[in-house]
C-alpha cells in the first residue's frame, strides 16, 4: 500500500511467507510479461484490469523483490477460479448462512471463491466510480489505497461485511499466488523464494535447517524440477 499506510510491504511478506509457502492451492501460470499477453479465463476485462491493479497495490515492486504483477500473481488468481477452489469445493457451502457473525466463526456468506470474487470487485468498482467518477483500476495510488483500507475495515457504504470479506480473501490468495510453487502460476522465476532464501521443494537441503544465519548456498528447486 502507501507508505503512510501501516502495512510496510517487508513485514507484509514476512508475515505471509510462512502461511502462503505451505499452501495447497492448485493451479496457475505465467507473470509478468507474460501477464500482459495472458487472456483470463474467468475475469473479464474490467475485473481483470481490477486485479492487476489491486494485486500492484499489495505486493508493489518497491525494488525490494518483484511485485506482485511482475511475478504472475493476477494469472494464478485468475486460474484459481477455474479449479475446484473457485467453485468452493473445499469450502462449507451449506447454511445456514450468518453474515452477521464475528469472524471466529468462520466464512458465513453463500458466495464461493470465484462468485466472491466478482461481486467484490463489482462492489468495489461502484464505491470508486461514485467516489471519483471512475473505476478502480483507472484510480491513482493513493485513491486504490484508501478504498481498498475501506474495505478491509469493512466501511464501504454499500455492504460492508461483502467488502471485508472479498478484500480479506484477495489478500490471501495474493500472498499464496506470490509464494506458491511456480507450476501454480506465480512466484515466477522462483523470485519469491530467492528474496526469502526458501529452497523449494528440494530434498537435500536438511543439512541447513539448523544451520540458523547461514545463507542457504543453493538456488531453489519447482515441484516439477526446474531450478531458480
Amino acid at each position: 500500500m502507501t507508505e503512510s499506510h501501516p502495512l510496510k510491504r517487508r513485514d507484509f511478506l514476512r508475515g505471509a511467507a510462512g502461511v502462503a509457502l505451505a499452501s495447497g492451492m492448485a493451479a496457475a501460470g505465467g507473470a509478468a510479461p507474460e501477464a500482459k499477453a495472458y487472456v483470463p479465463a474467468y475475469f473479464t476485462p474490467a475485473e481483470w484490469a481490477f486485479i492487476n491493479a489491486a494485486v500492484d497495490r499489495l505486493i508493489p515492486d518497491d525494488g525490494n523483490g518483484p511485485g506482485g504483477v511482475a511475478a504472475g500473481v493476477p494469472v494464478f488468481l485468475d486460474k484459481q477460479m477455474q479449479l475446484p477452489y473457485g467453485y468452493g469445493a473445499y469450502w462449507y457451502m451449506q447454511g445456514p448462512f450468518h453474515p452477521e457473525a464475528p469472524p471466529t466463526l468462520g466464512y458465513q456468506l453463500r458466495q464461493t471463491p470465484r462468485e466472491l470474487y466478482r461481486a467484490g470487485i463489482a462492489l468495489i468498482d461502484r464505491a470508486a466510480a461514485h467516489a471519483h467518477g471512475k473505476p478502480f483500476a483507472q484510480l491513482d495510488a493513493a485513491q486504490r489505497d484508501a478504498l481498498l483500507t475501506q474495505a478491509d475495515g469493512g466501511h464501504l457504504q454499500e455492504d460492508g461485511t461483502m467488502a471485508a470479506a472479498f478484500f480479506a480473501l484477495l489478500l490471501r490468495n495474493t500472498r499464496e499466488g506470490f509464494f506458491a510453487d511456480p507450476i501454480y502460476g506465480g512466484n515466477k522465476q522462483m523470485a519469491a523464494w530467492k528474496m526469502v532464501g526458501f529452497p523449494g521443494a528440494r530434498a537435500d537441503f536438511t543439512d541447513f535447517i539448523d544451520q540458523q544465519g547461514r545463507k542457504y548456498p543453493y538456488g531453489p528447486v519447482s515441484i516439477d524440477g526446474s531450478r531458480g
